[in-house]
């Protein structure tokens, strides 16, 4: 087998369940082997949690098991009283924070993009050099993902040294095209494995789980 080969069937894609609310839907992400959970501590979502709750949360999850903060220009104090009760793994800036703001915390971070054209993701892997990853997401409609849209995945540039987390309208249906289609690290799903929001179901998130390894096994042929 020749390098590259080697090198696309070792590949992975990763997967991120965000907007956990419950103590049984992260017991069944678990379960199913999900990368990482997420939890959004911002007023107004659907999704919203305190800090205290998704603390309470954090502190029943497995180990090898990444936490994800969702804040969104939240106040600096506001950014450590939540990193104090909550202890994640990375924060995720999902608002206007510049460069500087999200450094400036003893925690690695994810910077989420609104994308309209191809120059937004470019200009984003320049702006915020520090970030762990960068989650691609539709334009947003209220500052806030969780909003089932998707963007043209055909924008994202394939030679980035980020690493990619797509989000935006993923659903079982959807996200094995996404995965054999577009350059990613993982991929992100909310309302696309939900009943009512901040629910999650069972089968919809079993089905997630199985299109995107399935993907993965057709891409690594």
């Amino acid at each position: 087998m020749d390098r590259d080969a080697s090198h696309r069937s070792l590949h992975r894609t990763r997967i991120k369940f965000c907007g956990i609310t419950r103590q049984q839907d992260l017991d069944d992400a678990i379960r199913l082997g999900v990368d990482a959970l997420g939890f959004v501590c911002v007023p107004g979502s659907k999704r919203y949690l305190s800090p205290a709750d998704a603390g309470q949360l954090r502190a029943r999850m497995s180990p090898m098991v990444t936490s994800v903060l969702l804040l969104s220009d939240a106040p600096r104090e506001a950014v450590l009283k939540a990193l104090e009760q909550v202890k994640p793994d990375l924060i995720q800036f999902h608002g206007s924070e510049s460069p500087d703001f999200c450094d400036s915390f003893d925690c690695g971070y994810i910077k989420a993009v609104s994308v309209h054209q191809e120059s937004d993701v470019r200009t984003a892997v320049e702006r915020y050099p520090g970030a762990k990853a960068l989650l691609l997401d539709a334009p947003l409609q209220n500052g806030l993902g969780g909003t089932g849209t998707s963007f043209d995945w055909t924008l994202i540039p394939r030679d980035l040294p980020t690493p990619i987390i797509l989000a935006g309208g993923l659903n079982p249906e959807n996200v094995g095209r996404a995965v054999r289609m577009a350059p990613l690290f993982a991929v992100d799903v909310s309302s696309g494995i939900e009943s009512a929001p901040g629910v999650k179901d069972l089968r919809q998130m079993q089905g997630f789980v199985r299109a995107v390894q399935l993907a993965d096994d057709k891409r690594s042929r």
